[in-house]
């Protein structure tokens, strides 16, 4: 699997480059208007170039264009105030951080803006460039474009430990989604998390089917009952030196392949469906970044790593079966198998009675459906909350929406034979019925996020990432849970 390779990066607290421009390929650079131009690099060119094309300036607007020196270094100019949103910033950024093949020295700056909307700004522009690490990828000819080295002007390099963890952390959540299906089945998956774990010095606990037998999560292994090989729950754990806060847990839907059991999906459905692991993805890298920037509280990370596969032995619609708190569940439809998985994942995480638990998982077409690929649904246990978890998503430019868990759709869940139905055959509002499936499984009442990533993958990017692939999920929680408001 590809590794986290980012330039190296230089901070400068001079807010503007006047010397050594012919040692860049590429400037980019935010400005808040015309004016500020002035005291751009080649600010003077730009401004006759911007006028004589008549571009009009107004905040998200760019210009490209290239310095008249031997070397033809390209000039990226993006416009912002302090109205545009921080999705709007990153999308901004990463325009601007296009770069040519055979760059090797790029510039960062942004002028013209104050406080929070400068170092937003800038650090938009550092995050971009921390996105574009290679992933993985088979091609016979593949050149990557991302420069040795940054300079970033005018911001401190204080927060840049933050700025990469997150980037580490997304990289990684990406990394192991595009990696299909015959290099991270689930036996692969589970080796690269021992591998992981042991380079971080994390504890690691694999319960295979044997052991979640002896639990009784019967839920987890109906689905796995045609390919068992590697299937399992992993809980990683990172603990901090010095706790001050409750332990959180983050669950993921690791489904490795998603044929659809014997309800089989057809093949425009059943394509990209190695992603459908994506969920697992986002809760390590989440992990990962937490641990990079040795938050003050335990976090426990459950991976549901398993493969909805068809065989003579699948599980089929009208079964009952039982999950591991002793709630029996009539199969409906076996391509509803993620949360079939994350009922006992949930089960055993809230044994270990944590403050919080989030979880995440590519779950419900309904929420796509309802949200499109922009935005990711998102639920709770604590209605309060709703105000931070959209505050959350604004500020990190992962951009959440949520949905109600009201009670009364719960009767569209009653089973005739079983405690519950695993869901319904019309598929109206299954993104709240699955929410609600998944809440029964909640024990002891802590604090209960669950994210259905519709925005997991999206075509072009989204934000500050440039690959399809977006490992949504990992900034919006630490923006979450770094915010000194949020409390669990």
């Amino acid at each position: 699997m590809t590794t986290f390779k980012a330039p190296r990066v230089r901070y400068k607290k001079t807010a503007r480059l006047t010397t050594g421009l012919a040692s860049y390929q590429h400037i980019a650079l935010i400005v808040h208007g015309l004016a500020d131009l002035a005291h751009a690099p080649f600010g003077e060119i730009l401004q006759k170039r911007l006028k004589t094309q008549g571009v009009m300036v107004k905040p998200g607007a760019t210009f490209f264009t290239e310095a008249p020196d031997e070397a033809g270094t390209q000039l990226a100019v993006g416009f912002a105030d302090e109205t545009l949103s921080p999705f709007a910033r990153l999308e901004l950024a990463r325009s601007l951080t296009k770069f040519r093949p055979g760059v090797t020295k790029a510039a960062l700056l942004a002028l013209g803006l104050e406080g929070a909307a400068h170092t937003g700004a800038v650090h938009a522009l550092v995050r971009a460039v921390y996105a574009q690490a290679p992933l993985p990828s088979w091609q016979a000819e593949r050149r990557d474009t991302v420069p040795v080295a940054i300079d970033v002007y005018g911001v401190d390099h204080n927060e840049d430990a933050a700025l990469r963890a997150g980037a580490y952390g997304n990289h990684l959540a990406r990394a192991l989604s595009v990696l299909p299906e015959n290099e991270l089945g689930p036996a692969q998956y589970v080796k690269r998390v021992r591998k992981l774990a042991a380079e971080n010095g994390w504890r690691l606990r694999f319960l295979d089917e044997k052991q979640l037998a002896a639990l009784g999560a019967g839920a987890f292994l109906a689905v796995t009952r045609t390919r068992a090989v590697g299937s399992g729950i992993a809980h990683v754990r990172y603990t901090p030196r010095q706790a001050s806060k409750p332990p959180v847990a983050l669950v993921g839907k690791g489904i490795c392949f998603d044929t659809g059991g014997v309800n089989l999906k057809p093949a425009r459905h059943m394509y990209g469906m190695h992603e459908d692991m994506a969920g697992s993805a986002v809760a390590l890298g989440t992990l990962s970044a937490l641990a990079r920037l040795q938050v003050p509280f335990q976090v426990d990370c459950y991976l549901a790593i398993a493969e909805n596969a068809i065989g003579p032995a699948s599980y089929r619609p009208n079964e009952v079966v039982r999950a591991a708190d002793g709630t029996t569940i009539e199969v409906v439809h076996t391509d509803a198998e993620g949360r079939m998985v994350l009922a006992d994942t949930l089960v055993l995480a809230s044994r270990a009675r944590p403050g919080l638990i989030i979880d995440y998982a590519t779950l419900t077409g309904a929420c796509v459906h309802a949200l499109g690929t922009r935005m990711t649904g998102v639920f709770t246990n604590r209605t309060a909350l709703i105000p931070q978890l959209i505050e959350a998503g604004r500020a990190s430019g992962e951009r959440v929406w949520p949905f109600p868990l009201e009670d009364d759709y719960n009767a569209d869940l009653k089973s005739d034979i079983a405690d519950v139905k695993q869901c319904t055959l019309e598929g109206e509002a299954d993104h709240i019925l699955a929410a609600l499936f998944l809440k029964r499984f909640i024990a002891h009442d802590p604090t209960w996020i669950h994210l259905d990533l519709s925005a997991g993958r999206h075509k072009g990017g989204l934000g500050v990432v440039p690959s399809d692939v977006t490992g949504f999920g990992v900034d919006f929680t630490l923006a979450l849970l770094t915010d000194p408001a949020f409390k669990w």
